[in-house]
């Protein structure tokens, strides 16, 4: 199971982390992402991380501004988010991914689980 939390409303420029809470699984074995999709619009790949070796990939609209982190003692990754963009708004979902490589990657439809979401939302 996957929660994420942390999503609201902030002004442009503001920073947010978003936190995703996984249990029922060991994440040693799996890649955790992130995904969003703003309204109207398709779900698309922003981050994800190899839990084991800690590597990370990010989309290029977000490098520079977002971050994955994670505390393995509690089973939590996290996304901060800086700078934040009115087109970064939309709903964030964690996934988890079964690795069987060492690389990770953002297709929507390889994951294997996910959250329900936290809304973001940039306005002024």
């Amino acid at each position: 199971q996957l929660v994420e939390s942390g999503g609201g409303l902030v002004q442009p420029g503001s920073s947010l982390r978003l936190s995703c809470a996984a249990s029922g699984f060991t994440l040693d074995y799996y890649a955790i992402g992130w995904f969003r999709q703003a309204p109207g619009k398709e779900r698309e790949g922003v981050s994800c991380m190899v839990m084991s070796s800690g590597s990370t990939h990010y989309v290029d609209s977000v490098k520079g501004r977002f971050t994955m982190s994670r505390d393995n003692a509690k089973n939590l990754v996290f996304l901060e988010m800086d700078s934040l963009k009115p087109e970064d708004t939309a709903v964030y979902y964690c996934t988890a991914d079964l690795l069987y490589s060492d690389a990770c990657n953002l297709v929507v439809s390889g994951m294997d689980y996910w959250g329900k979401g936290t809304l973001v939302n940039v306005s002024s």
